[in-house]
């Protein structure tokens, strides 16, 4: 079965805009954070996306978490 979210297509982050940090979950089980930059909401490219929100940058699945940082999410996909 195909897990499917319903996403907006946001683009690839501009660096010149506010955009929250992307963090691979496949690579880092625990990332550590700055507490400085901690969150109540994750940003792409200016606009703000409240927690637990999804969006699609280009084929990337980007669920954002707590603390306002984007988790990189991999999804099924049939055989």
């Amino acid at each position: 079965m195909e897990k499917r979210h319903h996403a907006p297509q946001v683009g690839a982050p501009d660096p010149e805009r506010r955009n929250s940090p992307i963090i691979d979950r496949q690579e880092s089980e625990e990332p550590t954070l700055d507490y400085e930059m901690e969150s109540d909401a994750c940003y792409f490219n200016d606009q703000r996306y409240e927690i637990g929100e999804y969006v699609r940058s280009g084929d990337e699945l980007l669920h954002c978490a707590e603390h306002g940082i984007w988790l990189k999410l991999a999804e099924e996909h049939p055989a």
